[in-house]
């Protein structure tokens, strides 16, 4: 029992120093800086690149929203991957305005295979582009989207995460969870650390990156997660990744449970991927660049399934006491209430704040914030599922919702 007492104290430090560490740096969310002055004044040229695999219902008004930016028009070109598309994909991209790429590898169909095939290319072309940027082929994306990543470049910045919304956050729990999730990474992961001057993550869609940066290796990823890959190699290189809270982009999420369970289970396989292969060289550029940024890097990886891990551990820890102390069958129901009812309240205090820091209107969401506790223990579910059986097969998100520019701009005037 002493072993198991000081067992439990362990954890108990070890968990509490990490979440005092990560609600330090999440209230630097609340302080506004200054904004970075202008390295140089250059209008960029870039690429837009759309990876899409059968999404015919919602390619064009992705590329109408890019066509109607208020940046010139000349210095965006657009480019729809067409992966192994088998609908009309390809076409309707070419009559909305894009230039398309059609590719066919039914062995390696993941968006990063696209990404690494497409970006190969125009490395050996040596195509006359300063930087692109990424979108998932359901995005819309905000008409000041490239003014403010074209800012981004002129300060000097070379990796930049946008500001990723949702399109259809009310349609029902599934998509009002994950749009508080990503609210919250936005303010308290992504602008907490951006204000701090650590480094905020690459998160899917909606990013820039100079060209410049990718051209010794191309786009090298090799986990599901492409995206927190490409972050942590960047910061294993020392490099900063940057913040562009202005330039918006509107996703779309699924509405059915089970297609929501087979996202989020791929997403958690990919962070196994990653600290499986990127731990020890995170520890590494810890010691080499003795950055805090470095740092915050590895707390990243350990904080995800190896601190569930943990967390887990010292439930099971805890239980053991309890039953070597005499503690009744009722008495240990009864702990376990006081642990689970916090636990549940605080995911939607913090939503509520969230949403009110935000100004966004929280009446629409009234049934996602009640369910959003349930939509963080599905993903615990997971979680503790993929510990044992990881499936790597990658599956098709179906995107339905065909929603135009005007239509977002309309609710985001609204929401204001």
């Amino acid at each position: 029992m002493k072993y198991l007492y000081l067992l439990q104290q362990a954890l108990i430090w070890i968990i509490s120093i990490f979440w005092i560490y990560q609600i330090s740096i999440s209230l630097c969310s609340l302080i506004k800086l200054k904004d970075k002055p202008l390295i140089k004044n250059k209008k960029h040229k870039f690429m837009a690149i759309i990876p899409a695999h059968n999404e015919e219902s919602v390619i064009k008004n992705l590329v109408e929203s890019i066509k109607a930016q208020d940046y010139p028009e000349e210095l965006i070109d657009i480019y729809v991957i067409a992966d192994n598309c088998t609908d009309r994909t390809a076409d309707i991209a070419k009559e909305a305005g894009a230039i398309v790429y059609e590719r066919f590898d039914p062995e390696k169909k993941t968006k990063g295979f696209a990404m690494q095939w497409f970006l190969a290319k125009k490395i050996e072309e040596n195509a006359d582009y300063d930087a692109f940027c990424v979108f998932d082929a359901d995005n819309i994306v905000d008409k000041s989207f490239f003014t403010n990543m074209n800012k981004k470049l002129c300060q000097g910045e070379e990796v930049v995460q946008g500001y990723r919304d949702i399109k259809n956050p009310s349609d029902n729990w599934i998509t009002a969870g994950y749009a508080i999730f990503y609210w919250t990474m936005n303010r308290f992961y992504h602008l907490a650390r951006y204000n701090l001057g650590l480094s905020p993550l690459i998160n899917g869609t909606g990013f820039m990156v100079k060209f410049d940066v990718i051209k010794p290796e191309g786009w090298n990823t090799k986990t599901l997660t492409e995206d927190i890959e490409f972050s942590l190699k960047n910061i294993i290189n020392g490099r900063k990744l940057g913040w562009a809270v202005d330039a918006k982009v509107y996703d779309e999420q699924p509405t059915g449970f089970m297609q929501s369970w087979s996202q989020r289970s791929r997403w958690t396989v990919g962070h196994i991927q990653c600290i499986q292969y990127y731990t020890k060289d995170l520890a590494i550029a810890v010691k080499k660049h003795k950055t805090m940024m470095n740092f915050d890097g590895l707390l990243y990886i350990i904080g995800s399934i190896p601190m569930f891990i943990l967390t887990l551990l010292q439930l099971l820890v805890n239980f053991m006491l309890y039953l070597g102390e005499g503690y009744t069958v009722n008495q240990l129901i009864e702990s376990y209430i006081l642990y689970i009812i916090p636990t549940f309240l605080l995911p939607i205090a913090t939503a509520v704040v969230i949403m009110k820091l935000d100004k966004r209107p929280v009446k629409p969401m009234i049934k996602g914030l009640l369910c959003y506790p349930l939509f963080l223990g599905s993903w615990l579910v997971i979680n503790f599922k993929c510990l044992f059986k990881r499936d790597t097969k990658w599956e098709k998100i179906n995107h339905v919702r065909s929603i135009n520019i005007n239509e977002v701009a309309i609710q985001s005037e609204t929401k204001n």
